[in-house]
């Protein structure tokens, strides 16, 4: 067949990818909206759908119908198929780590929550939280078709070595990708067509929270969206450009933990002073409130639920709020100075930060940026639980994406 004279099936087959992200990213409610995102004929897009539907991965409305308030021929709904293939999705950060089996659309299906500490060996720490999954697994019956990671580190390209585990007891370097797929092989943990077992993935948290946030959460739409966050311990952000999370030449890019935001503040574990990642994570906020940090609950949950619980009552606690936004509205401003980004989205501690004194915070990055006095920068919480894994979970979910058809094909 000539290159001019392309089947009918062949131009389906193309269309399946870029069809199936639209339903997962739920930019195609309807079939409708599928035919013109596609651009398409309607009955090649209703053809994809029903192949798609044939995969097991989205579903189609039987009974069409049109939407309040408009007009034209009704269209079949389109939904992520929710008794489908998941991926398995798993987190390490200092306070130990979590699985997850994650649907398509970012739906999160079953989650296990792991050991309160992360062990300073990675293999024991990755083939815990590998097991957690396969007993997910195991627990739901549901197919799997990939795995990824995320960790607290700046992740290299294309090695897949954790550069940075400031926060985690593990060596710089450590190949993380390797070991989470040897972990993946030792459960037997299936993938996608024609691998014997899942093949890893593995990145830094807040960019896959970002691009988790960005595909289904507050930054959808966003076309420069920056993401500032910070954990269970220390801060990141991550940059997502035109639809694509902005990782730089090697993986590395936008470390912002260390932007330095109090010349005289405290030590960070980068040989610096005063950055980001030691001014405004959860550590901080308590030692800021003048409270002891206690060992039995994460950092996080702690200065989280004390902004909820005392804010209002405690003097101490408005302090410390006040303070910490101080702090993180000069290093937002400097980041929009430079990026100028769309949107901004707070995760983690900072949401709790921006809900608490959002008006003050907005005011901060207003008056130390330029594009911020002009207030076109909208800054928003996190709108996704557990993003990261979410995140991890669209790593996984990739080579579907890519070739539904190639990667389920039995």
């Amino acid at each position: 067949m000539t290159p001019t004279r392309t089947s009918k099936l062949e131009r389906g087959r193309s269309a399946l990818g870029p069809a199936l992200e639209l339903v997962h990213t739920g930019r195609a409610p309807t079939r409708a909206v599928l035919t013109a995102e596609l651009g398409v004929t309607r009955a090649t897009a209703g053809a994809v759908a029903a192949e798609l539907e044939t995969l097991g991965l989205i579903t189609v409305d039987s009974s069409p119908g049109a939407a309040s308030g408009t007009q034209g021929r009704p269209s079949h709904r389109l939904s992520v198929n929710g008794d489908g293939p998941v991926v398995l999705a798993a987190q390490v950060h200092a306070d130990g780590f979590r699985a997850a089996l994650v649907g398509l659309g970012g739906r999160l299906i079953a989650t296990a929550p792991g050991a309160g500490t992360a062990s300073a060996d990675p293999a024991h720490v990755l083939r815990e939280v590998v097991e957690a999954g396969a007993g997910l697994l195991k627990e739901t019956g549901r197919r799997c078709v990939g795995a990824g990671l995320a960790v607290p580190s700046a992740v290299a390209e294309p090695e897949g070595t954790a550069l940075n585990p400031l926060h985690l007891a593990w060596e710089a370097g450590a190949p993380v990708r390797e070991i989470f797929t040897r972990s993946l092989a030792r459960a037997r943990i299936p993938g996608i067509a024609g691998e014997t077992a899942a093949r890893g993935y593995a990145a830094n948290d807040i960019n896959l929270a970002a691009l988790a946030e960005h595909r289904h959460g507050a930054g959808r739409g966003a076309e420069h969206l920056l993401v500032v966050g910070t954990g269970h311990r220390g801060v990141g952000g991550a940059l997502v450009l035109d639809g694509r999370l902005h990782t730089g030449s090697s993986g590395l890019a936008l470390e912002v933990g260390h932007l330095t935001v109090d010349p005289g503040g405290r030590p960070c574990h980068c040989g610096s002073r005063g950055c980001l990642d030691v001014e405004t994570d959860p550590l901080a906020f308590l030692e800021a409130a003048g409270r002891e940090p206690g060992p039995e609950v994460s950092l996080l949950k702690q200065a989280k639920e004390l902004i909820l619980s005392d804010y209002e009552s405690d003097p101490a606690v408005r302090t410390a709020v006040h303070t910490l936004n101080e702090r993180l509205g000069l290093g937002i401003a400097g980041l929009v100075n430079i990026l100028n980004p769309d949107r901004v989205i707070l995760g983690g501690l900072h949401r709790a930060l921006l809900e608490a004194e959002g008006e003050h915070l907005r005011a901060v990055i207003a008056d130390r940026s330029l594009w911020g006095r002009s207030g076109s920068v909208p800054v928003l919480p996190s709108s996704l639980q557990h993003n990261s894994l979410v995140g991890a979970a669209e790593l996984a979910w990739q080579p579907v994406l890519d070739d539904p058809l190639g990667a389920l094909a039995s």
